[in-house]
């Protein structure tokens, strides 16, 4: 690890200056410090905003809930509020990571971790999202974890973080504070960017930005599920997944809402899966024309050309658990 300064913010308005000015911002710390280590990324400045009090989980005047940046994804996953209302959201956290650093891992920083692809986190090997230009090492390479959706020839990494994978699903939006003071919101559905060709550009966030919330729309009833495939129990992430909240009217569904992991350089979202759903009995047959649909455009890689049939079988699976057909066989 190199050598660099450390500094504690007194205030959001201190923290986001601080970011402004080429500052890297640290919470919970439990991806950064790793990146540190392998010098990925090797800051100047660390700026330590874990006392700015932004760890409350309140109600929000719209009937939602203001998620404060610094809350651990334990307290999260175990508040009574989610549990029992966003409950895909608790389930997603559950299956991230480890008690230890669900513990520790915080709100904003879950959102802003870094890709797990080997190459990017290996500085002997070429990386275009670490270091431009170089080129991507997993194209051609070992890419079993990697994106079967909005890739390009610069980059097919996968966003890591189970969390946001449901907080797209529940139409989340970001709360920032710009260093000016400004406050204003951005939709999780507009938070990402895919690689393109910048694939290093991985959010819209600008200079000097700090999230300070997340913040959920009011409950969105129904049945809520997260699934999660990877290749053991624990500590590991997903080769797919997929959060669904489904609400039903009578035989028929009546809303659909579904994100998914491990397919792409961010949580992804398809609506047209979910309007496709709208308005269906549920059906093993309707299931399967949503999964081609789902990976209509996908596009393996060689060693990740599983993913596209088990990107359909995961979401079929889901689907049926949670409209009742699969208990109904």
């Amino acid at each position: 690890m190199r050598p660099f300064d450390y500094a504690r913010a007194g205030s959001v308005a201190e923290a986001a200056a601080a970011a402004r000015d080429g500052a890297t911002i640290i919470a919970g710390g439990t991806n950064l410090l790793d990146l540190m280590k392998l010098e990925v990324m090797a800051p100047d400045r660390v700026v330590d905003i874990t006392r700015l009090g932004l760890d409350a989980i309140e109600p929000t005047d719209a009937g939602g809930l203001r998620i404060g940046a610094l809350v651990p994804n334990a307290d999260l996953a175990a508040d009574r509020r989610v549990r029992r209302d966003y409950a895909v959201l608790s389930r997603a956290l559950l299956a991230g990571a480890s008690g230890q650093l669900r513990n520790k891992a915080t709100t904003g920083g879950n959102l802003l971790q870094r890709t797990r692809c080997y190459y990017f986190y290996d500085t002997a090997m070429p990386c275009n999202k670490r270091n431009p230009g170089s080129g991507c090492g997993a194209i051609g390479g070992f890419n079993r974890i990697h994106a079967i959706l909005g890739a390009s020839d610069k980059c097919i990494a996968t966003h890591p973080s189970d969390m946001a994978v449901a907080m797209r699903a529940l139409g989340a939006a970001v709360e920032v504070v710009r260093p000016s003071g400004e406050t204003h919101r951005i939709a999780l559905d507009d938070f990402y960017c895919l690689p393109g060709d910048t694939p290093q550009v991985e959010n819209v966030l600008e200079p000097g930005d700090l999230i300070t919330a997340v913040l959920l729309p009011p409950p969105p009833g129904g049945v809520h599920r997260y699934r999660k495939v990877r290749d053991r129990a624990s500590y590991a992430f997903a080769l797919v997944s997929v959060a669904a909240v489904i609400r039903m009217e009578g035989d028929v569904i009546a809303g659909a809402q579904l994100a998914y992991g491990g397919l792409a350089h961010l949580p992804w979202r398809d609506r047209r899966v979910e309007e496709m759903l709208v308005g269906e009995a549920p059906s093993v047959d309707l299931f399967a024309l949503a999964g081609e649909l789902l990976v209509r455009e996908a596009r393996g890689q060689g060693a990740n050309d599983f993913k596209i049939p088990l990107a359909r079988r995961t979401l079929a699976a889901v689907l049926a658990d949670a409209t009742g057909l699969e208990a109904a066989k």
